[in-house]
């Protein structure tokens, strides 16, 4: 496209005074949701969150309820809204450097839509199948000299990073979509999710809950506001080298977020296969760790490292990064600060100078531009957009922006825990995980131990507990308890998200007294005592789906050294609890426990596809030579070879 390189500052920025007008909050809209006490007490979370995001949009509220007709095209959320400015904003500087754009379209689901629907029995598996739609789409186009991939949330990004990563001899780019602001008179989008819990216990009116509904999207596009899923795989993008620096989490809509998209075209260069490194690999692992990212990377970074013919990073090295990273991020949903404040406060290459410092970053690595990590973050820290934007947020917010993005001294002063902990015990022999970071502190002993001693209290399906939770009869969640959410695995639920659960809890101040542990898997935006990925899942036959309500559970997680334990125990005659896994192994499995009847063939293919290429530790991928092999071995069992 280009005779001679760009230069390195015009690239990593513009040099216009107006971009530095950044809005970091807004009024919601005006009105209230039309909500129905029935909306609140009988349908899903999703649902209600759906009109948020209509509302924010741009919808005027007395429209919904209205018949919703579906036509296929871009967009269902806040997250799509937008994106269109940023491939015209990016087709338009392709023209202007000579070259011939095009445009071409794949959709995501949002999964706060779909929360407690059967939309979420496809979320997980939507991520696989999106993947090899771009890629296919790429394909396709066989004159194409390089690839731009404009995405914003949780399968969309994560697919479109996959899908680049794939792309090994081609010149490529993301453009993350970016956030939408909070609003400066409501709730962040997360908290909003739970109207439906609190109405159901009286901590809201049905007026307050329409108006909280009503407010939750003060922008119409971008991204959630917390550093969930969504945020997470834009901070990973550009911590791979995919993204450009300082691209991920701007806000939507606003000149600043357009421009990036220019000066994305404009830094294509360097291929795939070039920026998508075992070096680049660890680099996004490091800044997961430090921004305290979403649990589900831990299926998504191993996919994308495996589209890029990497060796996918297992579960040592992850262990491994989590001791050695500190968490410096101080954001929402384990924080008081909205993603927009992360972006204002110098975003990755921010948290990047950190952990230069302490020698936790691959520095030689290469980023689409072409320079080397190292060289980027010496621009990076002389810039005048970085000091620019810093002033920005003391002006506009009156936060000091070492608040946001903290030193490791001042994390360590903090308080702020290491990300993730990696669970064992005879409920998980093959491990779970614990986002420790979202566990309240004050729950955390003085040794930095969460400790927990309750009943189970079973359940096979996300409706059944979630209607435990809003209830008042017998079958409610009562204080104490240990909720066990047991089948909502792949084969069974698609290993849906269950964060109208754990979001629930939380906003009922059951989180307090209340632990949970899941074969599923959480919303990036999860808090709370909340362990999922438990291995062996439930219809596999793990000790998870023998439990039955009653049983004794014991939880233990030492936050510090990123490690627990949870075991089924029994109280020995003289007070004591011990492990009973052998009782719990001779036992038959809960006769609950069955898939989703509304699950979907097309998971059920995706569910046994995944788990024949490693199921999710491996990243839930399709690994086709392991696949054919077994299919292969399959034939010649059945003498059909």
């Amino acid at each position: 496209m280009k005779d001679k390189g760009p230069t390195l500052d015009s690239v990593l920025d513009s040099g216009d005074d107006a971009l530095f007008q950044v809005t970091a909050s807004q009024p919601g809209p005006a009105g209230r949701l039309p909500l129905k006490p029935a909306d609140l007490l009988d349908r899903p979370s999703g649902d209600v969150f759906g009109w948020s995001q209509d509302v924010g949009m741009g919808w005027s509220p007395a429209e919904l309820g209205r018949a919703e007709v579906l036509i296929l095209a871009l967009g269902y959320h806040t997250g799509h809204w937008e994106v269109g400015l940023l491939v015209q904003a990016a087709a338009e500087e392709v023209r202007a450097l000579g070259g011939i754009p095009f445009a071409a379209f794949c959709t995501d689901p949002c999964d706060g839509r779909t929360q407690g629907t059967s939309g979420m029995l496809d979320s997980l598996a939507y991520r696989n199948d999106a993947a090899m739609v771009l890629r296919r789409l790429v394909r396709s186009l066989p004159t194409r000299r390089a690839v731009l991939g404009v995405a914003t949330c949780d399968k969309g990004l994560p697919a479109m990073t996959m899908a680049l990563a794939a792309c090994r001899a081609l010149p490529a780019v993301v453009v993350p979509g970016g956030v939408t602001l909070p609003a400066s008179d409501g709730e962040d989008a997360g908290k909003a999710q739970t109207v439906g819990a609190r109405f159901a216990h009286g901590r809201i009116t049905l007026e307050q809950a329409a108006e909280i509904g009503c407010r939750a999207c003060a922008s119409p596009g971008g991204g959630c506001q917390f550093l969930g899923t969504a945020a997470t795989a834009q901070v990973v993008a550009e911590a791979l080298g995919l993204a450009l620096t300082h691209t991920a989490l701007a806000p939507s809509g606003q000149p600043i977020w357009k421009d990036g998209a220019r000066r994305s075209a404009r830094a294509v260069g360097l291929s795939a296969g070039d920026v998508v490194t075992d070096g680049a690999v660890r680099n996004a692992m490091a800044a997961y760790a430090a921004v305290g990212g979403s649990t589900n990377f831990l299926l998504h970074l191993p996919a994308i490292a495996h589209a890029a013919g990497l060796r996918p990073p297992a579960l040592a090295e992850w262990k491994s990064v989590n001791a050695r990273v500190p968490r410096l991020v101080d954001a929402l949903p384990n924080g008081p600060h909205p993603t927009v404040r992360v972006f204002l406060a110098g975003g990755v290459p921010e948290v990047f100078l950190h952990l230069r410092e302490l020698g936790l970053l691959d520095l030689s690595a290469r980023a689409a531009t072409g320079e080397t990590l190292g060289a980027t973050l010496e621009w990076w820290e002389r810039s005048a957009r970085r000091r620019r934007l810093r002033e920005r947020l003391r002006e506009v917010d009156g936060v000091d922006p070492d608040e946001v993005i903290m030193s490791p001294d001042a994390a360590r002063r903090r308080g702020l825990t290491s990300t993730v902990s990696f669970i064992g015990g005879n409920l998980a022999p093959q491990g779970a995980i614990v986002k420790s970071t979202a566990i309240d502190p004050s729950l955390v002993g003085a040794d930095g131990v969460y400790r927990h001693v309750g009943p189970a209290h079973v359940f096979t399906s996300e409706r059944t507990a979630i209607a435990a939770i809003k209830g008042q009869g017998p079958e409610r969640v009562q204080p104490g308890e240990v909720m066990v959410l047991a089948g909502l695995v792949p084969r069974g639920a698609g290993m849906e998200e269950v964060y109208q659960v754990t979001a629930a809890l939380r906003y009922l101040d059951l989180a307090k007294s209340v632990a949970l542990v899941t074969d599923a898997r959480f919303s990036g935006v999860s808090t709370g005592p909340c362990i999922g990925h438990v291995a062996p899942e439930a219809l596999s036959g793990g000790p998870i789906g023998r439990l039955r309500d009653g049983d004794l559970v014991r939880i233990v997680i030492d936050t510090r050294g990123r490690e627990g334990t949870i075991d089924f125990v029994r109280r020995s005659p003289d007070g004591t609890l011990v492990p009973a896994g052998e009782e719990l192994a001779s036992r038959a499995p809960h006769p609950g426990l069955t898939p989703d009847p509304d699950l979907p063939a097309d998971t059920r293919l995706w569910a046994a596809l995944q788990e024949a290429s490693g199921g999710p530790w491996a990243g839930s991928v399709y690994d086709v030579e392991r696949i054919v092999r077994l299919l292969e071995a399959g034939r010649r069992a059945l003498g059909e070879d």
